[in-house]
């Protein structure tokens, strides 16, 4: 028994695409805001990163934090600049951020530092132009302005970059949900990296994207996530954790991250 739990403890980062020798630990904060006014089971924030983080559990060498950023939100610039990663799942994330001076420059440390960004859903929105430039600064790319586009479609979604890990173990796939489209992209374009599009209006526009930073550090975003029951799509699952996963340079599976969950990992508390 001993030595099989010794055989299991070596082997594992050997199925998750890693070596035996020991890689540093990565600490990823996952930040989460209450309800929004978007009618329930959609804007489900909290309940969005409890699936997240099940299933960010099991890998090597990676401490997952899920918090709730409750205004004024005092402590939250030091927890940002104590971990290696950050993913934003909350309300309004653009102008969020940049509502605490403090909140921005914790965000823009931890770029400078080669910290890995997340933005899922309208995590990286604003109604609000001007909050569009220093997001897309952070982000590679923005849900922002009068002018924003947005559409609940039941479409197809293809892998604009099938070789990109972040896309491992990914097959095409139709879903029903709310994307941001035509998004504001860091320039020039060809840095950002379209992963998937989903076809809208009869055109193919990209809904997540991988950025390399000029500051050396990566960033991922997906704009899918309107509705909590897409929580329960595997693809949905690995690819956000896999995105998680690329931005803090950590090795991805060539077949997929085991993302399993249980049915009651996705019910909502009453």
């Amino acid at each position: 028994m001993l030595l099989r739990r010794v055989f299991l403890a070596l082997s594992l980062p050997l199925l998750l695409g890693g070596s035996l020798q020991a890689a540093p630990k990565k600490t990823v904060l996952l930040v989460g805001s209450g309800p929004d006014g978007h009618p329930p089971r959609t804007h489900e924030y909290r309940a969005g990163l409890k699936v997240l983080h099940k299933c960010l559990q099991g890998v090597p060498n990676l401490e997952v934090q899920v918090v709730e950023a409750i205004e004024p939100w005092r402590e939250g610039p030091e927890l940002m600049q104590r971990v290696d990663g950050v993913v934003l799942f909350l309300s309004e994330g653009a102008r969020w951020m940049q509502h605490d001076p403090k909140r921005l420059q914790a965000l823009q440390k931890l770029a400078a530092q080669k910290g890995g960004l997340v933005v899922l859903h309208w995590g990286m929105g604003t109604k609000d132009a001007k909050y569009i430039d220093a997001a897309v600064k952070l982000l590679g790319g923005c849900h922002g302005g009068p002018d924003r586009k947005y559409a609940v479609v039941e479409t197809s979604l293809s892998l604009a970059n099938p070789t990109h890990p972040i896309t491992n173990g990914i097959q095409p796939f139709k879903i029903k949900d709310e994307f941001y489209y035509r998004l504001k992209f860091a320039s020039p374009p060809a840095r950002v990296t379209p992963l998937v599009q989903a076809t809208i209006e009869g055109k193919e526009e990209t809904v997540a994207w991988a950025w390399r930073r000029p500051d050396g550090g990566r960033s991922f975003g997906f704009s899918g996530l309107h509705f909590h029951e897409n929580w329960g799509r595997e693809e949905y699952r690995r690819l956000v954790a896999q995105g998680v996963l690329w931005t803090l340079d950590l090795p991805i599976p060539a077949k997929g991250l085991p993302v399993d969950i249980r049915a009651a990992d996705l019910e909502l508390k009453k």
